[in-house]
């Protein structure tokens, strides 16, 4: 079981989508580990505590409100090791990934920057003052390969793509200012691979069962990769298997 070595004992922890395949995921593995002392489950609607280190909260990614309420109810227990933005669309009923550019149009723009983008903005806005500044600590959003601009071969998926690539270049913002109050946190954005959830299920079909992951095994990388970086990594983005991705 992967545990987190490189982070003080007793650790405090808040989770964005916790709710989804890989954030309830990364949820269920953290409550796993002894050196977490609590963790913060956000989802849009609220779930009952599975166990007595999580403590659940109802957030909204299109509601900064209810993003500047979670941060205020967080921070009155004290300062944060680690926080994990585990959200994101790539389809729903106003969003499609489009095989041309004549597919593109400004409502799945809009759609896709809100979640993919803007949200973890948001996130980061109220969260990232939250960290501990006397110690390690790490902020990492849940991002995608596609979202590199240099690693594109195949175009397509025009809107999901430039809002992975935005949300490179909020951590890698974000990552700058962060240093200046904490040279040992880290800032970063995390691929983890193609996970066998709802938002992948329509494009599985010729991804080969060795690389479709399940959600508890895309979690232990994604925390094991989180556990090995170091500060000269922030405001990089990192896969599954630990390899910087080219922004």
């Amino acid at each position: 079981m992967t545990r987190l070595t490189s982070f003080q004992p007793g650790m405090r922890a808040a989770v964005f989508g916790a709710s989804g395949g890989i954030g309830a995921a990364l949820t269920e593995l953290l409550a796993t580990d002894e050196s977490v002392a609590q963790i913060y489950a956000g989802a849009r609607t609220s779930a009952a505590a599975v166990r007595d280190k999580i403590v659940p909260f109802r957030f909204d990614l299109t509601n900064e409100a209810s993003i500047a309420d979670a941060a205020a109810r967080v921070s009155a227990d004290g300062s944060l090791d680690l926080v994990i933005v585990a959200t994101g669309v790539l389809h729903d009923t106003a969003l499609q990934p489009e095989k041309t550019w004549r597919d593109i149009s400004p409502d799945a723009f809009a759609r896709a920057f809100a979640i993919n983008a803007t949200g973890p903005a948001l996130i980061a806005k109220h969260f990232l003052p939250l960290l501990a500044r006397d110690r390690r600590a790490a902020f990492a959003a849940l991002s995608a390969r596609v979202g590199s601009i240099e690693d594109n071969r195949l175009g397509g998926w025009t809107a999901y793509r430039a809002s992975k690539a935005a949300l490179h270049q909020i951590i890698r913002t974000c990552a700058i200012e962060l240093a200046r109050k904490n040279k040992v946190a880290l800032c970063v954005a995390l691929h983890p691979g193609t996970v066998d959830t709802a938002l992948s299920a329509p494009f599985q079909r010729g991804v080969t069962p060795e690389k479709l992951f399940t959600p508890a095994y895309s979690a232990e990388r994604l925390v094991s990769v989180i556990d090995g970086l170091s500060p000269a990594d922030s405001g990089h983005a990192f896969a599954w298997d630990g390899a910087r991705i080219p922004f």
